[in-house]
């Protein structure tokens, strides 16, 4: 209208003059509130009707959709003090193949850069997160393993062989290890936990074949004490060059299988085998060719060992006589086979008591083992339909229970839009959470050095504090946890097909509540939302044609009037763009009266209030439609935890507990729910059916890809 009329300016062209080219516009924009409350409207009575005599115009920011702010907790003098500031979040994601650590020290470089000038001096930046900082412990706690490893290695062989010889075996394990961590980067693999942790996993086996060439050189040296090293070291070497070989070849197809692993447990265990393998062939190599001209260097001609016998001296003769009372009863020839046999039989009911550990829960049968992580994550969901300051509300009082617990350092609350996206997040989908109804808190924790408890302890200890807060809200409040491993949607997922959306809606309803009613599962929650009221107003048609009024102008008009309209922008010296949005003052948008009052021109030129166009219908709001594969689906989750540690809070073992319940669940056409646990139903409007989901398939999936690998490899 008037506003985008009077803030219009074109180019026009050159004009000539004295010889010269002019550029020509017209102008000018509208730069400020000013020059918007300034505009002039109409003529009446030959005066001018000035926009600011028939609205209010303001400089300002829009009413907020959304809220942030920063919860800083001390603990000084056994007082748990809590200050909430308004506070704006950024985050930074490294490039892949960057390093995180290089990318985090940079940024908070740039940071303090930027302060006391970009940054303001009265803006307190604080670092929230820093996952660069993270793999930098966990690398450097891994690389002090890994010494450890090596370095008890070579302890081992320095009391059971010698001083030399415990100095070749470190010279052949940092050749090893060296040659192993270039090939791994040559592979495209790069330097983290997971590789460090294959190294690890595979110092035992990567030392293996340097200690079985050293400790035969050494063994010959005993059985032939005339003969020098030059003469002895090749027919040690060949001695055991064989078997070394076919057990080398043997442990790598014992590990490959683990490279075949699909799914997202692929890329967290592929470079597991892949470096092992690589590290075996190396140290291979090492072992037959660095190791031999190593010993003939360093080892002495002659050892402790000359007298003829091969028990060598120092650890390795301490221990013969225990080796010899252990083994000889089993080669014995007359007792031996017998021995032998209860052996066997040993060790096989030692296996058969292992298999049913987790069948009696002794020992948790969980994918992977929780990590002692230094935050977690409360996450909340209000009835649809809350505004934004009820949530914030429910944060608020969120936020001063966790500033009473010790471990709490800070937090970061966000009410009606999402925390910055984890990995964990981008799975939850927590980047589509967005509305007045949702909110989240970002729980700091102090470093795991200086607490007791790790972190899946507390999240676990304040669950039922935060929920009964929750509760009084009507809010449905979960503690989410950084997973150790691949992340899903959630712990525990039941996913309900059906021919129609009303009946999966119902049936989701009758599962919620077994999952509800199971000792245990908590943090329940399903795909639908609860009865919201909505109220449509049904534009008359006819009425509206008749007057020559479109529905877009009434559907226009009442949104600028409701959530505002940016009629056009301001042309000032903002980085963004500045715009002028009309709207009903804060007091009238809470009013449908106010809004059917709003009017709308018709072709006649007369304002026809907006009443006599529309009808006021009452409704509810519509559900989500959720589908998977391209099914229809409505889908509950939940987690498992238990009251303290050691309790079963693998989510496995819920789900199967809930098993037993559904049979009893009433179908709406009268029928069976039929359970899946690894495929989708094929037909799922024949009848309503529940496939098992979250954990459950991550470690499906592992399990059956490393046994089709591992019978392959057998």
């Amino acid at each position: 209208g008037a506003l985008q009329s009077a803030n219009m300016g074109l180019p026009l062209g050159d004009v000539l003059e004295g010889n010269r080219a002019i550029a020509l516009e017209t102008g000018p924009f509208l730069h400020s509130a000013q020059d918007v409350a300034d505009l002039v409207l109409a003529s009446r009575g030959g005066k001018p009707v000035y926009l600011r005599e028939v609205a209010a115009v303001r400089d300002g920011a829009p009413p907020p959709s959304r809220y942030v702010w920063y919860g800083a907790v001390d603990h000084a003098d056994g007082k748990s003090t809590l200050s909430e500031q308004p506070a704006v979040t950024i985050a930074v994601t490294k490039k892949p193949g960057e390093n995180a650590i290089d990318v985090a020290n940079a940024v908070m470089q740039r940071v303090q850069e930027l302060h006391n000038t970009v940054i303001p001096a009265d803006v307190q930046v604080t670092e929230t997160r820093n996952y660069g900082a993270t793999a930098n412990d966990k690398a450097m706690t891994l690389i002090k393993k890994l010494l450890f490893a090596t370095l008890s290695v070579v302890a081992l062989v320095f009391f059971a062989l010698g001083r030399r010889e415990a100095a070749i075996v470190g010279v052949a394990v940092i050749l090893t290890l060296t040659v192993t961590l270039f090939a791994s980067w040559a592979w495209g693999f790069t330097l983290n936990r997971v590789s460090l942790f294959a190294l690890i996993f595979s110092i035992g086996i990567l030392v293996d074949d340097a200690i079985v060439v050293v400790e035969n050189i050494h063994r010959h040296q005993a059985l032939e004490p005339g003969k020098s090293l030059r003469e002895i070291i090749p027919g040690a070497v060949d001695e055991v060059g064989g078997p070394t070989i076919l057990a080398t070849l043997t442990v790598i197809a014992a590990l490959l299988p683990m490279a075949f692993v699909s799914g997202l447990m692929g890329p967290y265990m592929s470079p597991i085998p892949i470096n092992a393998s690589m590290g075996m062939v190396l140290s291979l190599a090492i072992a037959f060719m660095v190791t031999p001209w190593l010993a003939r260097l360093w080892m002495k001609a002659t050892h402790a060992g000359d007298d003829g016998t091969v028990a060598g001296h120092g650890l390795a003769r301490r221990m013969a006589p225990l080796f010899h009372r252990i083994f000889r009863p089993l080669l014995d020839e007359r007792s031996g086979r017998r021995n032998r046999s209860l052996l066997g039989l040993a060790v096989a009911g030692l296996i058969a008591l292992s298999v049913l550990l987790p069948v009696f829960g002794l020992v948790v049968l969980k994918m992977l083992p929780f990590d002692n992580k230094s935050e977690f994550q409360v996450v909340v969901d209000m009835p649809a339909g809350t505004p934004v300051e009820k949530t914030a509300a429910v944060l608020h009082a969120l936020g001063a229970h966790l500033a009473t617990v010790p471990e709490v350092t800070n937090y970061q609350a966000y009410a009606g839009t999402a925390s910055p996206i984890n990995f964990n997040g981008l799975v939850r989908q927590y980047y589509l959470r967005a509305g007045g109804e949702v909110g989240d808190i970002q729980v700091n924790l102090v470093d795991k050095s200086h607490r007791h408890e790790k972190s899946h302890a507390i999240a676990m200890r304040e669950r039922p504090a935060l929920r009964a807060i929750g509760e009084r809200f009507g809010a449905n409040v979960k503690v989410v946890e950084v997973p150790p491993g691949p992340p899903v949607m959630a712990p525990i997922v039941a996913e309900v097909y059906g021919p129609d959306a009303e009946g999966r809606r119902a049936v989701a309803r009758q599962v919620r509540g077994v999952f509800e009613a199971t000792p245990g599962v908590v943090d329940v929650d399903d795909s639908t939302i609860a009865s919201a009221p909505k109220t449509v107003l049904v534009v008359d048609r006819t009425k509206a044609a008749q007057l020559g009024v479109t529905q877009q102008a009434i559907a226009s008009t009442l949104r600028m009037g409701l959530a505002g309209d940016a009629a056009t922008y301001l042309h000032d010296a903002s980085r963004y763009a500045v715009p002028a949005t009309i709207q009903l003052p804060p007091q009238m948008q809470g009013s449908l009266d106010a809004l059917l009052q709003l009017t709308v021109r018709s072709q006649a030129g007369t304002l026809v209030p907006i009443r006599e166009l529309v009808r006021v219908s009452d409704t509810v709001r519509e559900q989500p439609l959720y589908h998977k594969d391209l099914l229809p689906v409505v889908f509950v989750v939940g987690d498992m935890a238990g009251t303290k540690v050691g309790d079963l809070d693998s989510p496995l073992y819920g789900m199967f507990q809930m098993r037993s319940k559904l049979a009893d669940l009433k179908m709406p056409d009268g029928g069976q729910l039929t359970e899946y646990f690894i495929r989708q139903p094929a037909n799922p409007y024949a009848g309503y059916a529940l496939k098992w989901d979250g954990e459950w398939q991550i470690t499906y999936e592992t399990f059956r890809d490393m046994g089709a690998a591992y019978a392959v490899g057998l």
